[in-house]
């Protein structure tokens, strides 16, 4: 939840039993499948929100400085926007979050994990969606905090969760784990990207609990096969 002046930036099988976590590596990162064995596919996907029905009201802007000029689109159950890509940092402090590495850090987020602690942004992949304004009511849509989202880069898929708000006028961030994931850099003053990033977000759904990483994988995989088959 922050409010950068400009964007910095530099420059994914079955699906898993709904149970079972993902693995960590040895920095405490989850990992996601083993790239290429998720069951849909990052193009299959994409051809599926190639054109856009807006549903938000107006346009919003990939940073402070930029123009407005990215809708929320809606399609067979879900909703998706295409922009760039800032780092999240909030929540728990970890030796990768925290005052001394993200300039904007907050020891919070805006939903929080089941034992109520805020997320974990190294660890967690989640997207941030825009706090409720007249431009888009991302709650009335269907889109709350646990909600499952696809996020797509390049050829690469990683599923999250809705985790944090941000800036109203502002649209395009997700967590550390997120663009770690993607293959970004995820350094929260310098990584992300500044364009190419679609987030696909499920409506109605929920991952619970809203930390189980492979528990969105389960939903995700679930989730984007019906919106593939959809109309």
């Amino acid at each position: 939840m922050r409010i950068r002046p400009l964007t910095l930036t530099t420059a994914a099988g079955a699906a898993l039993l709904a149970a079972v976590l993902l693995p960590a590596s040895a920095s405490g990162h989850p990992q996601p499948p083993p790239f290429g064995e998720l069951s849909v596919s990052a193009a299959d996907l994409l051809a599926k929100v190639t054109s856009c029905s807006q549903i938000s009201n107006g346009k919003y802007r990939a940073d402070e400085a930029s123009s407005d000029t990215i809708p929320v689109c809606g399609k067979d159950g879900a909703v998706f926007w295409k922009a760039d890509l800032d780092i999240d940092c909030d929540g728990q402090r970890t030796d990768k979050c925290n005052e001394n590495t993200d300039p904007w850090f907050l020891p919070d987020t805006a939903f929080h994990q089941s034992d109520g602690k805020p997320l974990r942004s190294d660890t967690l992949p989640y997207v941030v969606v825009p706090s409720v304004s007249e431009t888009w009511d991302h709650s009335a849509a269907g889109i709350k905090g646990g909600s499952v989202a696809a996020v797509i880069h390049d050829d690469r898929l990683v599923y999250a969760v809705v985790g944090d708000t941000g800036p109203k006028r502002i649209i395009g961030e997700a967590s550390y784990a997120t663009a770690e994931s993607l293959g970004l850099d995820p350094d929260p003053a310098t990584g992300g990207t500044g364009s190419g990033v679609t987030y696909i977000l499920f409506k109605n759904s929920r991952v619970s609990p809203i930390e189980s990483h492979g528990a969105a994988v389960a939903l995700g995989e679930q989730l984007a096969k019906e919106f593939i088959q959809g109309n």
